[in-house]
């Protein structure tokens, strides 16, 4: 998932809208009574925390689990992993993030990542450990309850001091879009995305600009740089774009066969939100802007899309996966609401994770409503726009659904890492 300036290996997971939406908080809902409402879940006042003249740690560990305030507060399980919201259990999905965890802590990469991680206490070793007993816990609980209870007595939380020192966390969304694609251009498929050149590590810099190497119709690639690496072959501009952005797509071609496409590198921009430009220019009001708010803007003024994708001098190219499954930056496949993407500079790489904060579902109508979630989440991406200790994306999926949800994820939650207790 990875849009990627500079050359770092990033997932520009938001779609068009990254902190444009309002902001649904958790301290604004109604959780649970008296005392044990979600402000317990902060950190505690009692709390040491370093003086101002030192660095505060982005993750500190808390003196107590903060399940001990969950009595009677059903957003404290992840009862997910059971069934919720019209969905079956999803336990083998997180098993399965687990298994992918372990296979990257075994590698050099992990050695050379935990080598370089400055947070006391959290080793490579202990994460290893740690997701193995909880993979023992969760294969022997029968109940949310039962999980939780477990992991209170067993787990460290080390909460994320978020974006305030109170830990409060943004949290926005990502995922997988599943386009139909044709692998030669045809009169109804115009509109390519392309390989990494050969020779793309001696292009100089700054390097063209999306303007200089697609054209403004984003159909002048053949005539300049970008000749013959055409990849693949889409009807609307705006498919190839959104690709670039979420940095990996499922592909369906005429003939019924699939593929997939990932990230294989970047020039050198930074990235220009669809939406932002917009809510700019006054053509959108910031208030309730929506991916779909934008998707409508662009279908009632088709004349427009050229002029604003332009202005994003970013531009993406990428390999063909061959049905591979979408890949986060610690290079294992991410699982459908069971991975997160971090600021690797502040977060355990490959860990194990519990989010809550209020994420979007469908209804029985089709409708999207919030509710506020627990899930139990290995850490397994990064992101462009994912920087410090106060900033979660989290994947969605493949899909319509999944992108639709996506385009509507922006709330405040918690995030926490759970260790198992040193004299474990």
């Amino acid at each position: 998932m990875q849009k990627i300036p500079n050359g770092l290996v990033i997932s520009l997971c938001t779609t068009f809208i990254i902190l444009l939406l309002p902001v649904s908080s958790l301290e604004s809902k109604e959780l649970s009574p008296g005392e044990c409402r979600v402000k317990k879940w902060q950190l505690p006042v009692s709390l040491p925390i370093p003086n101002p003249a030192q660095t505060v740690p982005p993750l500190i560990p808390l003196p107590k689990s903060p399940f001990l305030c969950c009595e009677g507060d059903a957003s404290c399980l992840d009862r997910q992993l059971w069934g919720e919201n019209g969905k079956g259990p999803d336990k083998k999905a997180l098993l399965t993030a687990i298994a992918y965890s372990l296979r990257y802590l075994q590698t050099s990469r992990a050695d050379a990542a935990y080598k370089r991680y400055a947070i006391s206490g959290i080793t490579r070793q202990r994460v290893i450990s740690s997701l193995q007993r909880f993979r023992e816990l969760l294969l022997q609980s029968k109940s949310p309850e039962e999980l939780n209870a477990a992991i209170a007595r067993e787990f460290v939380f080390y909460q994320s001091v978020g974006s305030d020192g109170k830990g409060t966390v943004l949290f926005t969304a990502y995922y997988e879009p599943l386009y139909d694609a044709s692998r030669i251009p045809t009169k109804e498929y115009r509109y390519p995305i392309y390989r990494l050149p050969p020779d793309f590590d001696s292009w100089q810099k700054p390097h063209p600009t999306r303007f200089e190497l697609e054209g403004a119709d984003g159909l002048q690639g053949s005539k300049g740089k970008l000749r013959g690496l055409e990849l693949f072959w889409f009807r609307d501009r705006l498919q190839p774009y959104i690709i670039q952005i979420e940095g990996s797509a499922r592909l369906q071609f005429p003939d019924g066969t699939q593929t997939t496409v990932g990230y294989a590198g970047s020039t050198a921009y930074n990235y220009k939100s669809l939406g932002r430009q917009l809510v700019e220019d006054g053509k959108l009001p910031l208030e309730g802007l929506t991916m779909p708010k934008i998707l409508d803007y662009f279908q009632k003024h088709p004349q427009d899309l050229n002029a604003y994708i332009s202005r994003d001098r970013s531009f993406v190219f990428f390999q063909d996966k061959h049905g591979a499954p979408a890949q986060g930056a610690l290079r294992i496949p991410l699982t459908a609401e069971r991975s997160i993407a971090t600021d690797k500079s502040f977060m355990p790489p490959g860990a194990l994770a519990l989010i809550r904060a209020p994420f979007p579902f469908l209804d029985s109508n089709g409708s999207i409503e919030h509710r506020i979630v627990s899930r139990y989440v290995p850490d397994q991406d990064t992101g462009g726009a994912i920087k410090g200790a106060g900033r979660v994306d989290y994947f969605l999926g493949t899909g319509q659904e999944a992108g639709d949800r996506a385009g509507v994820t922006v709330s405040n939650g918690q995030l926490y890492y759970l260790l198992l207790k040193s004299d474990k």
